[in-house]
């Protein structure tokens, strides 16, 4: 049956279809998100393809990025797919693939350096960092870091229904077994509250942004995902092996680790400069 509005009922019936879908907790809550302001902007009008339209004109007018309007989008369609409206669906942004990326948003290795200096006085923070940053791995993945597996030396991580292997780095797998044992930590996830719970991205990302003005570094490019992407480089730098990398990263499209080894505008215009066509 088509649905002429959206309720509070019908999105509530959305979330459990997302979860019977096995989304991660991330991926339902960003769609979640993204469906809850297209319902403030539609609020009990009737569901038309111009009035779809007219949403994705706010979007545009509100100077989203391009990447994220086109999110929000992806988001809006599985809604409307969902309530059997694919004739409301309306169509992504087209935009040139980008070549290089924000020098602003970029953190570079100096810089990640600097602020684990800047956490030496919090061992556990400062773990947790060398952690993503040495493995490539998602923040929501440390979960799977429990001591049995660091004993192993091999991480297996459950993620948008995949399952993929973390080998982990002899250095690191002696440090996190070290900080288990100094902080009594004998099974389980090795990073942990005081009351024994997995540490939350909210937590991680507060105490990550606590370093910025010691650090030097500016607080736009401080959150646990520029260390995914800082590993996704470096590794890309040595290894030039793009598939390879996609797989460590758990990216289903290769498209997607593209976007995370982009090299700074600066880098671009340097190598452009090396051609020496211009005399």
């Amino acid at each position: 049956m088509k649905e002429r509005i959206i309720t509070e009922e019908r999105i509530g019936d959305y979330r459990r279809k997302l979860i019977q879908e096995e989304k991660s907790t991330a991926t339902v809550e960003k769609y979640l998100r993204d469906v809850r302001a297209f319902f403030a902007f539609v609020g009990s009008a009737a569901l038309t393809k111009e009035l779809v339209m007219a949403y994705k004109q706010q979007l545009i007018e509100r100077q989203y990025a391009v990447r994220s309007i086109n999110s929000m989008l992806v988001s809006v369609n599985s809604l409307l797919e969902y309530l059997g409206r694919p004739d409301c669906r309306v169509k992504a942004i087209r935009q040139q693939r980008q070549i290089y990326c924000a020098e602003e948003k970029e953190l570079t290795k100096a810089e990640y350096l600097r602020l684990l200096e800047a956490a030496k006085e919090k061992p556990q923070l400062r773990l947790i960092m060398e952690t993503i940053c040495g493995t490539g791995i998602r923040v929501s993945e440390l979960r799977y870091f429990t001591v049995e597996a660091v004993r192993h030396g091999e991480v297996t991580v459950n993620c948008k229904a995949k399952t993929r292997t973390i080998l982990l780095p002899k250095k690191l797998q002696k440090r996190l077994l070290d900080y288990a044992r100094k902080n009594s930590i004998q099974s389980g996830a090795v990073f942990i509250t005081r009351n024994g719970k997995p540490l939350n991205r909210s937590n991680i990302w507060a105490q990550m942004k606590q370093l910025c003005e010691e650090a030097g570094v500016r607080a736009s490019k401080v959150f646990p995902h520029n260390l995914r992407k800082l590993f996704a480089r470096t590794f890309y730098g040595f290894e030039k092996d793009i598939a390879k990398l996609a797989d460590i990263l758990g990216h289903s499209s290769i498209d997607t680790t593209r976007i995370y080894i982009m090299s700074t505008g600066t880098e671009h215009r340097e190598k452009i400069e090396r051609l020496g066509l211009v005399v």
